[in-house]
């Protein structure tokens, strides 16, 4: 008799945890943004610890998740589209900014997913032509530059299809710099923390910076000797410039990439 009843019990328990379980056990629909104190549930924790457990994104940082957190609430990351072609100069026939964008696609990330990464890039740049096609004329003076990630989005054919002069490389050597490089935080300007004294630079001359018919870059200063102290300024801050002295010109350049610059 007392077998049985023993057993009758164990059963009506086993019964009432079913029902329990399936009131309320899991994360099977109960997936919450940020941190819900609201958001539980009662069932195993992935500590195998049986009680109160959480089905909000927090949980994964406070580690009191539900066992079905990650089948049920499976991260997301944020989509984003690829980017758009880069806009124009600002300002024609100066130095100025441009800008290309991008776009989210679908909802934000969630349940511990990748953020959405910068949906707008800046860049310093310089048309060679103003707003009626006429071309700007540009006079001698200081060698404008921009990092060498602006250069990756340059057209390499023409409008005819035929490929483009590819250019060539100015290699120089850092002889001073305003402190000002180092000074902006903003996107666009984090390549002339890069810019330091007594450093070895390339800087690569490829259209539209290489002047039409001349084989040359305002500035390259092909026609000084190594011992002219050469001026360039960097676009997107015109606080920052300085001064530089020719080593060799080369057909590719060959410093690492936060020492590689391009004529605009």
């Amino acid at each position: 008799m007392g077998s049985q009843l023993e057993f009758a019990c164990l059963l009506l328990l086993l019964l009432f945890l079913g029902r329990n379980n399936l009131a309320f056990g899991g994360c099977s629909g109960k997936c919450c943004r940020g941190r819900n104190l609201d958001c539980t549930t009662t069932d195993w924790r992935m500590d195998r610890v049986y009680g109160t457990c959480f089905c909000d994104e927090g949980c994964i940082r406070t580690k009191d998740c539900c066992f079905d957190y990650y089948k049920e609430c499976p991260a997301r990351d944020c989509a984003v589209s690829e980017w758009s072609f880069w806009s124009g100069c600002a300002k024609p026939c100066q130095p100025s900014v441009r800008v290309r964008i991008r776009h989210r696609e679908g909802p934000e990330h969630s349940n511990g997913g990748e953020p959405c990464p910068s949906l707008e890039q800046r860049s310093g740049c310089r048309e060679y032509r103003d707003h009626q096609g006429g071309y700007c004329g540009h006079n001698a003076g200081p060698a404008f530059i921009t990092s060498v990630e602006f250069g990756k989005g340059r057209p390499k054919h023409g409008n005819d299809g035929n490929p483009l002069d590819p250019g060539f490389c100015m290699e120089f050597t850092l002889e001073s710099r305003t402190p000002y490089c180092t000074v902006q935080n903003r996107p666009h300007t984090h390549w002339m923390r890069y810019i330091t004294e007594g450093f070895k630079v390339c800087v690569a001359c490829e259209p539209p910076a290489m002047r039409n018919n001349s084989g040359s870059c305002q500035g390259d200063g092909q026609d000084s000797d190594k011992e002219a102290v050469l001026h360039w300024q960097a676009v997107g801050n015109s606080q920052c410039s300085g001064t530089w002295k020719k080593m060799q010109k080369t057909q590719q350049c060959n410093c690492p990439p936060q020492h590689s610059f391009v004529f605009i």
